[in-house]
């Protein structure tokens, strides 16, 4: 067990704006049966945070609540029971999601079980970029979409967090990638994989998609039926509704819905040797300090970051 006893970390107080996000000193947590004791080097940012920040993400179940699923580091110690992983070794994952996993901070304690062995070939900065999106573009790619070699597949937001691995993901895999991005961000996407990147209204330039990424929801959902061919399906990330299924049925189209949830195997098994074999690379656009949380959440709720932004809490 490390002998410190505690830890600096970026904690909500209640719900509110960026500037709620403050830097305090908290206990080491102490890993329980199963669990293992993270020294966490990066913590990935998510919409999500910001959103739970804000009040409208998941549940908080009190505070101070430290933010954070994704993280990459060394394990500093193990529970009782633990023995996947010795003291030293780099892991990385998405744990306990969408429960609290406090990755914004120095220490976390997680599951072993919810976590995978760091590839060396990558970096803690990199690492933590990696497990909510790619475990998100996944599931939603191929456990929902099925998508496979010669199909068409369109992924909005193709320069964000989720869109810039699906772009990647789909591509390897065969597939003929349309993204939809701004004008600054065409050549990137297309350095990921895409054939056709579009920056004007895709409902007019696009037609007979096999599969559609939703990662807007809302009125975004409806308005991709009208790109997707009979037989083919809009995935969306934000929620599942009745007249989702109603309005594809209508048009002769599948509906699905992605929920992310920790998935050691599928991120150990299938995504960190494409990390690996540099087939699918994380995009960081800026690298905050702990104490930058608050200006990192700002400009990640602006809605134009190109890849991830990911915190050093060393």
């Amino acid at each position: 067990m490390t002998e410190q006893a505690t830890m600096r970390a970026a904690v909500i107080e209640g719900f509110g704006p960026a500037d709620t996000l403050r830097v305090r000193d908290l206990p080491v947590p102490v890993p329980g049966r199963g669990e293992v004791l993270v020294r966490v080097h990066a913590a990935g940012i998510n919409a999500i945070d910001w959103a739970t920040r804000a009040g409208h993400g998941v549940g908080v179940p009190r505070f101070p609540a430290v933010l954070g699923w994704d993280l990459s580091g060394t394990v500093a110690a193990t529970g009782p029971g633990a023995g996947r992983f010795a003291v030293g070794d780099a892991v990385f994952g998405m744990p306990r999601f969408p429960g609290p996993a406090g990755a914004y901070a120095q220490y976390a304690v997680a599951p072993e079980d919810e976590l995978t062995r760091t590839p060396p070939e990558l970096g803690h900065t990199a690492a933590a970029a990696v497990p909510m999106v790619a475990l998100t573009a996944w599931q939603t790619l191929f456990q929902h979409g099925g998508v496979r070699a010669g199909q068409r597949v369109l992924v909005p937001g193709a320069a964000g967090g989720v869109g810039h691995v699906a772009v990647q993901l789909a591509a390897d895999a065969g597939a003929e990638v349309i993204g939809t991005a701004s004008a600054r961000n065409r050549e990137f996407v297309r350095g990921l994989g895409a054939a056709d990147v579009i920056s004007h209204d895709m409902v007019r330039e696009v037609k007979d998609v096999d599969v559609a990424v939703d990662p807007v929801g809302g009125a975004e959902f409806f308005r991709l039926l009208d790109v997707v061919r009979p037989g083919g399906i809009v995935v969306t990330l934000k929620g599942e509704g009745p007249e989702h299924r109603e309005a594809a049925e209508q048009r002769g189209v599948r509906a699905g819905f992605t929920y992310v949830r920790p998935d050691a195997a599928l991120l150990g098994d299938r995504i960190v040797p494409l990390l690996a074999a540099g087939r699918l690379r994380p995009s960081v656009e800026r690298v905050f300090r702990l104490d930058e949380a608050a200006e990192a959440h700002a400009l990640g709720e602006q809605g134009h970051v190109r890849g991830r932004l990911v915190l050093d809490t060393t």
